[in-house]
Order: C-alpha cells, then sequence, then structure tokens
C-alpha cells in the first residue's frame, strides 16, 4: 500500500521580515514577560500555592488561577495585538465556565499556548492545564510556573507516566474547581519523518492511514477520562492549523509568523464517549481520521468551515492587565532590590522552594484533610 504523502514542509519565508525593530521588540516582549513571570512567582506563589494549600485545595486552586491568569493574560495579548497574528475561530461555540478534557492535534512546539486565546474568552484561563514532557518542568522560571498551575509532567514511558496521570488526575475530580485539562494524544508534534513512520505503523497494524495527523495514543487520554468522566461537561475537539507555516516560539517573541492561526471546536458532551477502554479507542482513531479530512480541507479552501465563532479580543481590557501586571511587577521589583533585607531573604527562600517542588513535584496536601470541602467529600466518600 503506498504512503499518503503529509502535509508540505518546504521553508517559506516569514510572514513578516526579521527587521531590527522587530528583534528589539521582541527582546523587550520577552524581558518583559520573564520578569513579571518572575516576580509574580516568587511573590505569590508561596502565599497561593503553598500556605493556602495546607488550608483549603479549592481555594488555593481558585487564587492561583486568577493571578497566573492575569500574567497568562499577556501571551494572547502579543500574540493578537502586538504580532497582529489573527486567531480564527470556526466551528461550534462553545459555552464559558465549562469543566473540560480539551485535545488537540500538535502541529508544533507552541500549538499549546495559542490554546490560551480560546480559555481567556472563556474565563478559564488560568484553569488551563497541560499534560507535558517533563523536562520542561524543570526550566527556571517557567518549570516554576508549570508546577504552580499544576501541569501534568510525563517522561513518555508508559509503565512511568500512566501512575503520574491517574494520580495528579484524580486530584481534579472536584467539580466545583474549574478546569481545561488539555491533552495532545499523538504525543509529539507532527513532522514528514514522524508521519512517515505512523503512516508504516498503520499500515502494518491495519490502522487507519493518516496524512495531516499522527496516529492517536489512548492511554493517556483515557485515563484522563476514565477518572475525569463524572465531574466533566464535555469534550472539546480542537483542531489547529496555520497560514503560511507552523511558527517556532522566537517566531512568536519576534512577531514574524503566523500570520493567521485558525482553530476549529468540536463539542462532544461527555454522555456520547464510549466509557470502555475498547471503544475509546474506536472513537478516538475515528476522530482523529475526521481531524484528517478538516487539515486536508482546510489546505484546499485556506479555512475551517463555520468561521466566525469567537469575536476579538478587547484592546482595552488587553491594556488594563498588561498595565496592571506590569506595575505590580515594578513595584514588587523595587521592594525587592531597594527595600528592607526582609525581602530579600524571602525571594531567596521562595525560590528554594519554587525550584526544588518543581523538581520533585511536591505539592501539600490539607492539614484538616477535607474540612474545607466538606460538602464535596461526604458527596464523593
Amino acid at each position: 500500500m503506498k504512503l499518503s504523502q503529509a502535509l508540505a514542509s518546504d521553508e517559506k519565508a516569514k510572514h513578516f521580515p526579521l527587521t531590527p525593530f522587530r528583534i528589539l521588540r521582541g527582546v523587550i516582549c520577552l524581558t518583559i514577560l520573564l520578569s513579571t513571570a518572575f516576580i509574580c512567582l516568587i511573590y505569590f506563589a508561596p502565599v497561593a500555592a503553598l500556605l493556602l494549600r495546607f488550608f483549603s485545595t479549592h481555594y488555593s486552586r481558585k487564587v492561583v488561577s486568577f493571578l497566573f491568569g492575569l500574567w497568562l493574560g499577556l501571551w494572547p495579548f502579543l500574540f493578537e495585538k502586538i504580532n497582529e497574528t489573527r486567531v480564527v475561530f470556526s466551528g461550534e461555540h462553545v459555552p464559558p465556565q465549562e469543566r473540560v478534557l480539551l485535545m488537540a492535534n500538535h502541529r508544533t512546539e507552541v500549538d499549546w499556548m495559542y490554546l490560551w486565546d480560546l480559555a481567556l474568552r472563556k474565563g478559564c484561563l488560568g484553569h488551563i492545564k497541560y499534560l507535558l514532557k517533563k523536562s520542561l518542568m524543570r526550566l527556571p522560571v517557567f518549570g516554576w510556573g508549570f508546577h504552580v498551575l499544576e501541569f501534568i509532567p510525563l517522561e513518555r514511558k508508559l509503565e512511568v507516566d500512566e501512575p503520574v496521570i491517574r494520580q495528579m488526575v484524580s486530584t481534579f475530580t472536584n467539580p466545583q474547581d474549574p478546569l481545561w485539562l488539555t491533552v495532545f494524544p499523538e504525543g509529539t508534534d507532527f513532522t514528514e519523518q514522524k508521519c512517515k513512520s505512523s503512516q508504516e505503523f498503520a499500515i502494518k497494524n491495519g490502522l487507519p492511514v493518516l496524512k495531516n495527523v499522527l496516529l492517536p495514543k489512548t492511554k493517556g487520554f483515557y485515563a484522563c477520562l476514565e477518572i475525569l468522566r463524572s465531574s466533566l461537561d464535555a469534550v472539546y475537539d480542537v483542531t489547529i492549523a496555520y497560514k503560511n507555516q507552523c511558527p517556532t516560539l522566537l517566531d512568536n517573541v519576534f512577531g514574524v509568523d503566523p500570520s493567521q492561526v485558525h482553530i476549529h471546536i468540536r463539542r462532544i458532551p461527555i454522555e456520547e464517549i464510549p466509557a470502555s477502554e475498547k471503544e475509546a479507542f474506536a472513537w478516538l482513531m475515528e476522530t482523529f481520521q475526521l481531524k484528517d479530512k478538516l487539515l486536508s480541507n482546510f489546505i484546499a479552501n485556506g479555512h475551517f468551515p463555520y468561521e466566525g465563532t469567537e469575536e476579538e479580543l478587547s484592546t482595552a481590557k488587553c491594556l488594563v492587565n498588561f498595565t496592571l501586571v506590569t506595575a505590580v511587577t515594578g513595584i514588587l521589583a523595587f521592594f525587592t532590590f531597594y527595600s528592607f533585607i526582609w525581602f530579600k531573604i524571602y525571594v531567596g527562600l521562595s525560590c528554594l522552594y519554587l525550584a526544588s517542588a518543581a523538581y520533585f513535584n511536591y505539592r501539600p496536601q490539607p492539614i484538616l484533610g477535607c474540612t474545607n470541602e466538606k460538602s464535596w467529600c461526604r458527596k464523593s466518600s
């Protein structure tokens, strides 16, 4: 059987040229993002994600979601307002504030960041969580943030990862906690070589031969679905495509690509997804066949069907959020460098805690158990 051809991956010119102005602007944007992340983490994380969590996981998550949702809002501002990347939503208009399991195709290293644009519009930016490579948790500053936001670290070894997934996802079952848990069933980003390997595996095992996505892996997705099923409203099937070419992180920082990001959303009520693992595997495979056809149509037509399901971000709201975050960062940075020694001691201890907690994946349990979530504990027992 002849292998299908993968998406063309010829290197194209960037949508915008990399000029000295764009380099300078990118350096300034990256400096702001790093400095605001560092200051917010060292001052707020020990209180919100450590001390408050000793008394209530629920309220700790609410505070973390609010505080760090403000910082995450800087990224859609960068993408859509500063870089002038057009983010086009299509498919179904999904309601705000749902608890969902979100699954997406994985075109490039920054797919997951564009999901923040959708989450911001739905009031769920601080509630989004990802399954991601464990090595990313060891990055300074950003890795600390991933830990505080309770991202799930994976080593890409099923025997190691499945217990970790089940242990962490089991802490997300409280329906009082808003949740957008995001998985990429392909397990890695798409390349032409990976596509060929995936097609060869499909032929040998009698599976569908896909040309725009890789064969999905079932175990992680099913573990999340099985544990969360009773507390979820829906699964969002998200398909992402780019105009011009797939961007890298530096393309985003310097604003040279992409020209457009197209995000197609299909909302599946949780009761429509099979409960057994075998049937869930067949459902997931069928879903990725639909994704494959959807991407083929995108290549042919330049867009997904049913565009315009979400409005543009408000520039005024983005500027207010940016001003608030940078102003708070500036004030706390001043106290750090020009005030009492106690601020410097606090910063040092906070850095030590964040680095060690992220490395060892440590989160405290409430001292009084379920005291502050009595109604949920009685319901789940």
